[in-house]
């Protein structure tokens, strides 16, 4: 079957308007021409069915070919679906990641952890997370299986740990263990290599589900092995797992009788307490929680009593301590200190690439800035639109309230 020969002659004679008073031929072009054809598009109209209503700055759906013809219906809006979560019903064998969970949470050390379980699992095998207690956030962090570790979170036994948790290893027999390579992490890694006799790949940078890599010599070279049983991962080695919830179901394990009798250890230590270091001389790329002022705190004294209520590590952008107004040790940034806290709370600082540089391995970030549109605005996970000075007082009259008064603390 051919398609028939256009005749543009009789198209366009079809589309002629009749003359009046022998004026020159004129054409109706919005016509349709006779034997079909593509209609003509109309990109303004298909743009105008595109756009999505609202009060706010024009939007559009570009993954949608609207009607070009009719107005702008405003929709209702739609309640976001929850996200799947992803089930392993039979994983082919396990990859156990043993979190520290300092302070009953999730690190981001602990999370880079169990990112690199979820590599070594791929799509066969599934990941189970060994820690003490349900806690929050082992699903969203890539684990398929959670185990209770039967401890007590607040006693510090390094050897009785490591012995129970040899004997859960041993119960489940799992392809891979991952540890963190933390001071607690490290240590605990080492003790159960020790008591299961088996080998440790310490420190490891570079992790594929082939190959493991660690600097050796000073840095000079670097050590590759196949994965083993044990390894502890540096930080930063490996990215946080960013695909969908996992399941996180509690997976029960009977340990045997022999096993069992191999955690009753001589405990020797018999009373540990830890003694939080005083805030105001830690180190800055080691402390946990830091508070830094900026160009815009004028009222230093303020934000120094601020500074010992809160119990964090004082610092400054570069611009105060090139002013001679906080001490040189103090700066943030790219060319002061690299911070790696838990929590950073920036008050008048606007964010400049440097001082942003030096906060990017902060997982919490508080700005205090009056200007809405401050990058350290965009950088913060709570930003307050104020003037500090404002702030200041009135952190101090809230915590006043469970700390005494402010300038006791101070």
């Amino acid at each position: 079957m051919t398609r028939p020969r256009r005749d543009p002659r009789a198209e366009r004679a079809a589309i002629r308007v009749p003359d009046r008073d022998g004026a020159r031929p004129r054409y109706d072009r919005s016509a349709r021409r006779p034997g079909g054809g593509r209609p003509r598009r109309d990109p303004r109209a298909e743009r105008a069915g595109q756009r999505v209503a609202g009060p706010l700055r024009l939007r559009y759906d570009l993954g949608q070919v609207a009607p070009a013809e009719g107005p702008v219906r405003a929709e209702p809006a739609q309640r976001t679906a929850a996200p799947t979560i992803l089930t392993v019903e039979a994983p082919d064998f396990l990859v156990v990641a043993v979190p520290d969970m300092a302070g009953g949470r999730l690190s981001a050390h602990d999370r880079q952890v169990l990112g690199a379980a979820r590599i070594l699992a791929g799509r066969e095998g599934g990941v189970a997370v060994l820690a003490v207690g349900a806690g929050a956030g082992y699903g969203s962090a890539g684990a398929d299986r959670l185990i209770s570790l039967d401890d007590d979170p607040d006693a510090y036994d390094p050897a009785g740990r490591a012995a129970r948790i040899a004997a859960t290893l041993a119960a489940l027999k799992p392809r891979h263990v991952l540890f963190p390579e933390t001071l607690d992490g490290g240590d605990l890694a080492r003790r159960v290599a020790v008591r299961m006799r088996e080998p440790l790949f310490g420190n490891a940078e570079g992790l594929s589900p082939t190959g493991l890599i660690r600097p050796a010599r000073g840095r000079s070279i670097e050590q590759r092995a196949a994965p083993g049983l044990l390894a502890t991962i540096a930080p930063e080695a490996v990215a946080e797992y960013a695909g969908p919830p996992r399941e996180a179901r509690l997976l029960p394990v009977e340990i045997d009788a022999s096993m069992r009798g191999a955690q009753e250890i001589t405990q020797e230590i018999l009373s540990a307490i830890r003694i939080p270091a005083d805030p105001a001389t830690v180190p800055l790329g080691l402390a946990e929680f830091v508070a830094a002022a900026g160009n815009g705190v004028t009222d230093l004294d303020t934000f120094r009593r601020l500074v010992a209520v809160l119990r964090a590590t004082p610092g400054a952008s570069r611009v105060l301590c090139d002013a001679g107004l906080m001490p040189r040790q103090t700066q943030v940034g790219a060319s002061g200190t690299v911070l790696a806290a838990t929590c950073y709370l920036a008050l008048g600082i606007s964010g400049a690439p440097q001082h942003l540089q030096g906060v990017a391995g902060c997982e919490h970030v508080v700005a205090v800035n009056t200007d809405l549109h401050a990058a350290m605005i965009e950088r913060a996970g709570l930003a307050i639109v104020q003037d500090a000075q404002l702030i200041m007082p009135a952190l101090l009259r809230l915590l006043g309230q469970e700390a005494g008064d402010p300038g006791d603390a101070a």
